[in-house]
């Protein structure tokens, strides 16, 4: 069944098994692939990042998943912001866009540290966790509807 079952004082709880949870990083890192889903719109990457984990969190519920989910979760949001940072390609685009994220979610950074954070050398994975790109790409922005759907399913939300 996948789960783990321990005692816990007095009585019996259950856990996700490990290579349950392992399943649920490769098909998500099967799904988020850099050169995959930098090539197809955020919409179908995120719904099928969405189905996968409310699929996931649905069968698991009755586990005690919470500090996996914190964990999963925060991963999770640092490959998407890699894969948006990707997906805007140049440095000045990159740097037009945390600008206006910048001045949308008032993170008052200075243009100087936008500017070192569009320019750097670092990959793109070790770019998006940088304080800037995690601020301004923050789990309040990502959540945000656009075209009436929200980007971030609210199974993604609890996760934040």
């Amino acid at each position: 069944m996948g789960f783990t079952i321990y005692k816990n004082g007095k009585e019996w709880k259950c856990i996700p098994a490990k290579d349950r949870k392992k399943r649920l990083y490769s098909k998500i890192k099967a799904i988020l692939k850099r050169k995959h889903a930098v090539s197809r719109p955020f919409a179908i990457t995120f719904t099928k990042v969405n189905q996968i984990v409310t699929g996931w969190i649905n069968y698991f519920k009755i586990g005690s998943i919470k500090l996996f989910l914190d964990e999963f979760g925060q991963w999770l949001r640092h490959k998407i912001r890699s894969i948006i940072i990707k997906q805007w390609k140049k440095p000045k685009t990159i740097y037009r866009n945390l600008m206006k994220l910048n001045k949308a979610c008032r993170c008052n950074f200075s243009e100087e540290d936008i500017y070192k954070c569009a320019n750097t050398r670092l990959g793109w994975y070790r770019r998006s966790g940088m304080n800037i790109v995690n601020f301004t790409l923050s789990p309040k922005v990502l959540g945000i509807k656009k075209g009436g759907k929200s980007r971030i399913s609210p199974s993604l939300q609890l996760l934040s």
